[in-house]
């Protein structure tokens, strides 16, 4: 069976992107396999950046093609803040409820109607022989005034999805999935996947 590097230790990215690539015939192994590679420093400006920073670097360190994404929140009222720092908005070492409360405050008095928002999710598949490919997926909603819900992580807890009427930790993580910028950015990586497989000399 052929392989394919992840370019995440996340176990619930690597196991749903298994899922995914399975009737390929694909197995995906994570970036814990590769302890040698290291921390991969993120320092892109875009998301688009910083996937292809770390799955070029993965496909060129192990031979394989690699995929990575990046992902983060943007809120329209912030100009597109917290985009890239989603994860570290309130600053290295704080956790995502330190996050969430930042965002709060920032946006203390701003209406319903300010406060669209989106997840966004690029996705990316480098070669070693140099094939590239990308996509991406977003998720529209809007930033709430309080917390709700246990699932999810991130920002889930505050951004609702309007559609549903409720916090994305309040629905299942299936649902989440069939909604969301990763679950639409992995989707339509797999329509591209045939033809930049074929090209990629694996």
């Amino acid at each position: 069976m052929k392989s394919i590097v992840l370019a995440s230790n996340n176990k619930g990215k690597i196991r749903e992107f298994a899922q995914l690539l399975e009737p390929l015939g694909l197995e995906v192994k994570p970036l814990s396999d590769f302890p040698e590679i290291g921390d991969i420093v993120e320092d892109g400006e875009t998301f688009l950046d910083n996937a292809l920073i770390k799955a070029r670097t993965v496909s060129a360190k192990t031979g394989l093609v690699a995929v990575a994404d990046d992902s983060g929140l943007e809120v329209d009222h912030l100009n597109g803040a917290p985009g890239v720092y989603s994860a570290r908005f309130a600053g290295d070492g704080h956790d995502d409820h330190a996050n969430n409360e930042k965002l709060l405050r920032e946006l203390t008095g701003v209406p319903d109607e300010k406060r669209t928002a989106r997840y966004r999710c690029v996705m990316a598949a480098v070669a070693p022989n140099g094939q590239e490919i990308h996509t991406q997926g977003s998720y529209e909603g809007r930033i709430a005034h309080d917390y709700k819900g246990k699932g999810g992580f991130g920002y889930d807890v505050i951004f609702i999805d309007p559609e549903l009427g409720k916090h994305v930790a309040e629905i299942s993580a299936e649902e989440k999935h069939s909604r969301s910028h990763r679950g639409k950015a992995i989707r339509r990586m797999l329509e591209i996947w045939p033809d930049f497989w074929a090209k990629s000399g694996q």
